[in-house]
């Protein structure tokens, strides 16, 4: 009991101030230790806690989605006219209205609750890990499943998974900028800070939603979930992320079809009513008309579109975090990445380590191993290559660790202090060779040590030319003793003695030339952004096929101005030795320029282009940072993979606007026909009831448009939304339509003299017919007859045409106001609809031929809106 005592106030720590208090009396207060829960006490505490997120559910339940689907405005509406006509008597009409209604909701519900549980099954498998101690042991375990009293360990490029005060650290440097707007990261250390210290003030403890940028440190888990800080203001830092091009595109198509459903619904009820026609009858045919000018499917459409894609994309071997990029991922045109684990194998493996005079050296590769295994910092493929070449050939148990001076990207390299047996402290320090040479004033000849004057750093230099063009990542060595030192800084990083090279090699991928290739024929150009030497860029760039000579250094790029960077990223390929900022600024030109921008990046400095860029793409193996940062998650960092999510972001994008096409030809041509018909016609041409069973039936295969066939031709090029070439398409498939209604109009009245039941039956039939035919139509740029439809959409197509066609005979067509059609009526819809189908081909072939061509030039060139940094926080 006290033990539950204690427990239940961790909590609350938060308002108690725990940054102030004695670490002892802290960790007293969580009945904890320094090693950590047992699994079975963190168990519990689980049970009793919750889960360490910010909400405590999920997506929602079916019931709460169910629901969703009657707050619709378009529901509502129809909601409204079944209680008219149950309050003006016509219970049965007011049941016929309210079945079409329920299964509609149906229809979305089934499609809306599909797609997000299909979407948490997705997220579940890139999720959060964290390193703790349980058991006193180090585990991995999902960050939800962290609980008051862990020890947590961290390291640089951690996202901090929860509110704790520091209890060991080491050069640990935390970017705080979600919760307090500080651009530049804050050093964090073990200690006590003041009760009233502001969250800026504390040094001492850490937040969830922050990041390490670098060092290490052992943290003592106080607020997990919805006690965090993350979580007090969660609503205030929210990722507001601005729309997308596309849904840019739906919000303004949703404003232009609103328009036009108010004017015409206006105009038709006020007409109906000067003509004496009953005030309520006028009113339902008014609302069905919204109704079916509306597509109401269209959310549940992209809902599943989207949904299927990211199913496609993640059986492709990449995984959707935001379903919006899948569109942004279609419509990218500039691709830009690392190379290393791109363009090359990402096995990097130890070639060989030298001296100064370039001879081959055990002693260099002796300094290297004991730095490579004893660091404990920030992991990296170079330090694993050391660590597994030539396992066993160095002695290395005669050695001690005494300290660390862990990696940071300023100063671009790593140190670690041993002790050789009961002998000298030694300073054993790599990195990238200037960096290490700026560290030296000694080199460690053949004849001893000698001054590093200026001709032997030239001598040095060119050394680490040739092997760099030669393909080489070169890496220096340099070390120093001591006497009596008992801890390191990086001011002791001085007066080092230049030991020689490290050569390692990373082999161009096999069939990364043809995979760019396949690149540049989807449209998409390939820009490198790497911090490598000009020399290895250089060569890796001519051995995949690019153009090695459009070249631009870090300190070509940080002469220039905003609009100089935007005049000059068009005619550069490589941009080299660029640190985390340039790499910002970068994909911010080319954004400028017009470009829409993948970056593609899975470290602690490509955080900030990921952020900056239309789509972030990372790795599954991709440190914390960079995958909350990503759009996009590769569970394989090949390009080959990126190829097959382009071709499915535009199939994805091309599936959604078919539905657009369909809602916008035929649909819209029927009801404007409907409404014009109603102004001179003595009897409505259509009921409402009778409208919204046409409504109904005609979005059937609305349902299957997102597992259609798309045309290889739609995947070439990057796809882009324009409302003004909808709009076009809309009044030129509208007025086709209208003309093929008209033509109707006179088949029934001048020919066939049909009294009013016999009118609404036969252009019920022809209605949903030309509806459905113009589905086979618009999903194509082809002839219809040269690109197939999915079994399911040609099945649905032609099972509601059949259903269609039988309604009128069927037991209740009397409940719609149908009555039986003769052998030639059905057979004059039949050749109308035929030949209403020959020129919407005619029609589309011209759209697309002349109509759309240049608009789409020009808008492919459009950059999308202006989106700010994403923010940095868990996605909890």
């Amino acid at each position: 009991m006290a033990n539950e005592q204690s427990i239940s106030r961790s909590p609350g720590f938060a308002e108690h101030a725990y940054w102030a208090l004695a670490t002892d009396q802290l960790i007293g207060q969580l009945v904890t230790s320094a090693t950590g829960l047992s699994s079975l006490e963190a168990a519990s505490r689980r049970a009793k806690f919750g889960r360490n997120a910010l909400t405590l559910g999920s997506g929602g339940s079916a019931m709460a989605v169910f629901v969703r689907q009657f707050r619709s405005p378009l529901v509502l509406i129809l909601v409204f006219a079944a209680a008219v006509s149950g309050f003006v008597g016509e219970g049965h009409e007011a049941a016929i209205i309210g079945a079409i209604v329920l299964a509609s909701c149906i229809l979305s519900f089934t499609q809306e609750y599909g797609a997000s549980r299909a979407m948490e099954a997705l997220q579940e498998r890139i999720s959060r890990k964290a390193t703790v101690l349980r058991d006193g042991f180090e585990r991995m375990i999902d960050v939800e499943d962290i609980v008051p009293g862990d020890m947590v360990c961290l390291s640089a490029g951690n996202l901090i998974p929860v509110d704790g005060v520091i209890l060991e650290s080491r050069d640990f440097n935390v970017s705080e900028s979600v919760l307090t707007g500080e651009t530049f990261p804050v050093v964090k250390s073990a200690g006590r800070t003041a009760p009233e210290a502001s969250i800026a003030q504390r040094t001492n403890a850490v937040f969830t939603g922050t990041s390490v940028r670098s060092g290490t440190a052992k943290v003592l888990a106080v607020a997990t979930g919805p006690q965090t800080e993350f979580a007090s203001i969660a609503e205030a830092l929210e990722r507001r992320i601005p729309e997308t091009e596309f849904a840019h595109g739906i919000r303004m198509f949703g404003y232009l079809m609103t328009e036009i459903m108010f004017a015409i619904v206006i105009m038709v009820f006020f007409a109906n009513v000067m003509f004496d026609r009953p005030l309520i009858e006028s009113l339902l045919f008014s609302l069905a008309l919204a109704v079916g000018l509306t597509p109401e499917l269209l959310p549940a459409i992209i809902s599943v579109t989207l949904a299927r894609g990211a199913r496609t994309m993640a059986a492709s071997g990449v995984i959707v975090r935001r379903l919006d990029a899948i569109e942004n991922l279609g419509s990218m045109d500039l691709l830009c990445t690392d190379k290393t684990g791109t363009l090359t194998e990402g096995v990097i493996h130890l070639d060989g380590s030298f001296d100064v005079e370039g001879n081959a050296s055990k002693e260099v590769l002796l300094w290297a191993r004991l730095n490579a295994i004893l660091q404990t910092g920030l992991k990296n493929p170079l330090d694993e290559a050391i660590a597994n070449a030539l396992p066993g050939q160095e002695d290395l148990s005669g050695f001690t660790k005494i300290d660390e001076i862990p990696y940071d990207f300023v100063r671009k390299r790593l140190s670690v202090a041993v002790r050789e047996g009961m002998g000298d402290r030694i300073l054993i320090t790599k990195g990238a060779v200037q960096n290490v040479l700026d560290a030296c004033a000694f080199m460690q000849g053949a004849n001893g040590l000698k001054s590093l004057g200026s001709e032997e750093r030239q001598a040095i230099d060119e050394r680490f030319r040739r092997w760099s063009a030669q393909g080489y990542r070169v890496l220096g060595l340099a070390t120093r003793r001591f006497q009596n030192n008992a801890s390191f800084g990086r001011d002791d990083e001085t007066a080092m003695v230049f030991a020689g090279f490290l050569l390692f090699l990373d082999p161009p991928k096999e069939g990364v030339r043809e995979t760019l290739s396949a690149l540049a024929d989807r449209g998409i150009g390939v820009k490198v952004i790497s911090g490598d030497n000009r020399y290895v860029a250089a060569h890796l760039a001519e051995a995949v096929g690019l153009r090695p000579d459009r070249i631009m250094t870090g300190q070509d790029l940080s002469k220039l101005t905003k609009n100089g960077l935007l005049a000059s990223v068009r005619n550069t390929d490589l941009f080299v030795e660029i640190d985390p900022n340039q790499k910002e600024r970068i994909v911010e030109a080319l954004r400028r320029s017009g470009h829409v921008v993948g970056y593609l990046g899975d470290g602690i400095n490509d955080a900030p282009a990921l952020h900056e860029a239309d789509i972030g793409i990372s790795v599954d193996t991709a440190v914390d940072v960079a995958r909350e940062a990503a759009d996009i998650i590769l569970l394989k960092r090949d390009l080959g993979i990126l190829v097959r999510g382009v071709d499915d972001g535009r199939k994805t994008f091309a599936n959604t606007m078919k539905y657009i096409s369909i809602t916008t030809s035929a649909n819209f041509g029927n009801m404007i026909s409907m409404a014009a018909a109603s102004l001179y016609l003595p009897f409505l041409p259509l009921l409402a009831k009778q409208i919204l069973l046409n409504n109904f039936l005609s979005d059937v295969p609305a349902l299957a448009i997102a597992g259609d066939n798309v045309d290889a031709d739609q995947l070439r090029r990057p796809r882009h939304w324009d409302i003004r070439f909808v709009r076009r398409f809309m009044v030129s498939f509208g007025l086709v339509s209208s003309l093929f209604d008209f033509a109707t109009f006179a088949f029934l009245l001048l020919v066939v003299h049909a009294t009013a039941a016999t009118f609404q039956t036969a252009w019920f039939i022809e209605s949903v017919l030309t509806e459905l035919a113009i589905v086979l139509v618009v999903r194509t740029h082809k002839k219809l007859w040269r690109s197939r439809p999915s079994r399911l959409l040609a099945g649905l197509t032609l099972g509601i045409g059949a259903i269609t066609l039988a309604i009128p005979f069927a037991p209740f067509a009397g409940w719609f106001g149908f009555v039986p059609l003769a052998g030639p009526v059905l057979a004059g819809l039949l050749a109308i609809t035929v030949l209403y189908v020959l020129v919407s081909e005619v029609t589309k072939t011209w759209l697309f031929d002349h109509g759309g061509r240049g608009k789409r030039r020009r808008n492919a060139m459009r950059p999308l809106e202006r989106r700010p940094a994403k923010q940095i926080g868990p996605a909890l």
